[in-house]
């Protein structure tokens, strides 16, 4: 009679068990279809290339697909809305960077989207900012391209992959430290801004290591200094702000990947547990020593780390850009 109450017992559990996973499958046994990465900016950008070297770890150690999806516009903020009202079930996350999630919110006040929209799951990459000329440009370095843009103000263009972008800040940190005035001039992505600078179409371009050092290497355009306190092994020769006489030019970011507010705890450590399988990977480290990228440490990686990243930024660029709000 005993075992007979708790064969009863048991069963009662197990189909109690059985319809809170059919409610609630997403939790258990995500992900069971592709995942979505929107990317804020066009394909070939710092942001983008980061996105496919670690998505393809990813999608390895989730067992499903990550497709990429590019929306650029408005400094990342058209992405951004995208991602921020998409269904918060994990199938639908993008990367960030210090434009997209601090700096637009003082660019565009009037955004649909707050910092709280989003929950984060981990930094994958730190960046370094570079200014890089075109090829024939009159300055051989730094000191010179300064003293050249003092002496005719407004003169001078420099690209950006939009207001907004992390490209827009390596401009605006590096223009305020160097006390010039430039035209900065907004493209809809960091390809589109340096495909002008090799083609002489605009006086040098604020990029991401991770994007212009190839064409650095190819002599395409020439860089004069990476916003960085050591110097890039993929870039020796290229000197740090310091080195370079402007040691108030610092141009370090990050690239984070976030969900939708609501996103479910469970899933959120899943995506997390994912992103540090692919910073950790072998292909992942080579492809960011390839692009001048470090990957975050070990204890970098944790979704608060990110959240402290946004809340630092917010405020660091309010205070920088407090004359650019739209």
């Amino acid at each position: 009679m005993f075992g007979r109450c708790l064969a009863v017992v048991a069963a009662a559990v197990l189909l109690l068990a059985t319809a809170a996973n059919a409610q609630n499958p997403s939790k258990l046994d995500f992900p069971k279809r592709p995942i979505t990465m929107i990317v804020p900016f066009t394909a070939g950008g710092t942001s983008d290339v980061i996105a496919r070297a670690v998505a393809d770890q990813m999608s390895a150690a989730l067992g499903q697909t990550i497709i990429i999806e590019n929306v650029g516009g408005a400094g990342g903020s058209t992405a951004l809305t995208r991602a921020a009202r998409a269904e918060p079930d994990g199938y639908t996350i993008a990367i960030g960077n210090a434009g997209t999630n601090a700096a637009t919110y003082t660019i565009y006040p009037k955004l649909s989207f707050t910092p709280d929209s989003f929950a984060p799951i981990a930094v994958v990459a730190k960046t370094f900012g570079i200014v890089a000329l075109r090829k024939d440009f009159p300055a051989k370095d730094l000191k010179e391209f300064i003293d050249y843009a003092k002496k005719n103000p407004g003169k001078v263009n420099l690209g950006h992959a939009g207001v907004g972008s992390s490209n827009y800040l390596i401009c605006k940190s590096f223009v305020h430290a160097a006390g010039i005035d430039v035209q900065l001039v907004g493209y809809r992505g960091a390809a589109l801004a340096l495909t002008d600078a090799i083609g002489s179409q605009i006086d040098g371009v604020c990029d991401a290591a991770a994007s212009v050092s190839q064409a650095i290497d190819d002599r395409l355009v020439k860089a004069v200094v990476v916003g960085s306190t050591v110097r890039l092994a993929s870039l020796p020769e290229l000197p740090t702000s310091a080195e370079a006489g402007l040691a108030e030019f610092e141009a370090q970011g990050w690239n984070g990947l976030f969900a939708p507010k609501g996103t479910p705890p469970e899933i959120i450590a899943k995506l997390n547990a994912a992103a540090r399988t692919a910073v950790a990977s072998e292909a992942v480290k080579k492809r960011f020593v390839e692009l001048s990228t470090v990957a975050p440490d070990a204890d970098e990686l944790a979704p608060e780390v990110l959240q402290q990243l946004v809340t630092r930024d917010v405020a660091k660029y309010r205070a920088l850009l407090a004359d650019d709000k739209k």
